[in-house]
């Protein structure tokens, strides 16, 4: 291969996988933020938005386990690392124009590695739970747009997703 030819970092050269070794990184701040949004339809979002779905407090339960799947990441995801995750803050916004509910999840750690599969899983899990809840109202839920939005620290620097302002 020539020194053009871009490596697989989780890739043995005879084609096995692995984990990419981090020891010798430097540790740093790393910060990352993950947006996604729940589509619930007009009936859902309304018992959503009263706090009148029978099987309690969407929201509150969406957010907990949210911040569950951010430090059980490296558990769920193959060859990713085990990180101390040293805060995890998960909110909700309401979207009365598409009954849906957005999703904002921000990790922060200070390590060899960054965070944005911690946040990325935050926002996965916090919308499954959120379907979980509301799929005895309607089956027709969609969880969707789940994206970095930035992150900072580590050897490839900050990331800033640009979007037109109307995008989650």
């Amino acid at each position: 291969m020539g020194t053009d030819t871009p490596t697989l970092t989780h890739v043995t050269p005879e084609g096995g996988a692995r984990m990419v070794d981090i020891s010798e990184k430097k540790s740093s701040i790393r910060t990352a933020v993950a947006r996604g949004r729940v589509l619930l339809g007009a009936d859902a979002f309304r018992l959503v938005k009263e706090n009148q779905v029978d099987k309690g407090d969407v929201l509150t339960t969406a957010q907990i386990a949210g911040i569950m799947g951010a430090k059980q990441t490296s558990k769920l995801i193959p060859l990713c690392h085990d990180v101390s995750v040293h805060g995890v803050e998960i909110e909700f916004q309401l979207n009365e124009e598409q009954h849906a509910v957005d999703i904002r999840a921000y990790t922060r750690t200070v390590g060899a590695t960054g965070v944005e599969m911690e946040a990325l899983t935050a926002v996965s899990m916090a919308g499954l739970t959120i379907y979980d809840m509301c799929k005895s109202i309607t089956k027709d839920i969609t969880i969707t747009d789940i994206h970095l939005r930035a992150k900072t620290g580590g050897q490839s620097g900050d990331y800033r997703r640009t979007d037109p302002p109307s995008a989650n």
